[in-house]
């Protein structure tokens, strides 16, 4: 027996069918919107420089997101110890979401130029915030029972987080690594679009000024690419590293 399609690709290739219909039968001119063909054919014949920009912009995302997720994992350690100080900073750090990215972007280019600096930064505020809610709550969400047990022990606060809280946060971690991980490489093209020498960001705004909607297209589908690419990452890591948090604890 032939396995069953997952229902998503059957939705995006029924998707893809109708926009290529509509493309060709409505009379709508390719400049405005080509047609799936239309695009693929665009991305092959301008592969080397999609492959030149795209390659940089993954570059700067994975640099940004890996220091986010440091910097994310650094504050929550000191914030799970220090609640009076999670108190302070958290409405903080929710107010930080609310700035829109166009308005962000720009900013980050005016203050610290065009090289890789802004770049990183942006992506650093805007995947900073998932990763560190998603570890607080998973910090909460250890047993209590195995905590009393270790403090009963004579554990140390320190000991009792390595042994206990750290491990149980293990499935919120990933959690928030895959929401911002959904966030990275597009903060990354709105710093780019913004002012960059190189990347899919500022090849889109090359492209829209030249009214080539089938390269913008084609550099969006590079996009959505190296995001389920960086998710697809993840998930590996994820499973490869899967276990039991409080497992063998007891050993």
């Amino acid at each position: 027996m032939f396995p069953r399609p997952h229902p998503a690709l059957v939705l995006i290739v029924l998707l893809l069918v109708l926009w290529e219909g509509y493309s060709r039968l409505s009379g709508v001119s390719p400049l405005v919107l080509p047609g799936p063909s239309g695009v693929v054919r665009a991305l092959i014949a301008d592969r080397a420089a999609i492959g030149r920009h795209g390659i940089s912009t993954l570059g700067v995302a994975a640099l940004g997101f890996s220091a986010s997720v440091g910097f994310a994992f650094a504050t929550s350690v000191a914030l799970h110890f220090r609640p009076w100080a999670a108190r302070g900073l958290i409405p903080l750090f929710v107010a930080s979401q609310t700035i829109p990215l166009v308005a962000l972007a720009p900013l980050m280019i005016l203050w610290f130029g065009f090289g890789l600096l802004p770049k990183v930064l942006l992506v650093i505020l805007v995947t900073f915030f998932p990763v560190l809610l998603s570890l607080l709550s998973g910090y909460a969400q250890v047993p209590r029972d195995y905590v009393d047990l270790l403090a009963s022990m004579g554990a140390r606060p320190r000991l009792i987080f390595r042994r206990a809280t750290l491990p149980a946060a293990r499935a919120a971690f990933f959690n928030g690594l895959r929401i911002s991980a959904t966030y990275a490489i597009v903060a990354t093209i709105f710093a780019e679009y913004a002012g960059a020498r190189r990347g899919l960001g500022i090849y889109i705004l090359a492209a829209k000024n030249s009214f080539r909607a089938d390269l913008v297209l084609a550099a969006v589908v590079v996009s959505a690419a190296l995001t389920l690419a960086l998710l697809g990452m993840l998930h590996l890591i994820d499973r490869v590293t899967a276990r039991n948090p409080l497992a063998g604890r007891h050993a």
